[in-house]
């Protein structure tokens, strides 16, 4: 199973979430870093797509400019 960044961002809600409804500090402060660690990752996902659509676009716009 790939991950998505909807699966990320939802974890990252989750953990948000359930930070807001603790009352112990520890568990708070669990929750709100494991929300950066799930929105960092969504981030980085999303970073990466990013980049590889930008090099398919290079690649097509070099490859029209090259055919006869």
């Amino acid at each position: 199973m790939s991950a998505t960044t909807e699966f990320y961002i939802a974890q990252a809600d989750k953990c948000r979430t359930d930070a807001d409804a603790s009352s112990l500090t520890q568990v708070r402060d669990r929750n709100l870093r494991a929300a950066a660690a799930w929105q960092a990752m969504a981030d980085k996902l999303l970073h990466s797509e990013r980049l590889r659509a930008e090099k398919e676009a290079r690649v097509v716009a070099e490859a029209a400019t090259t055919a006869p």
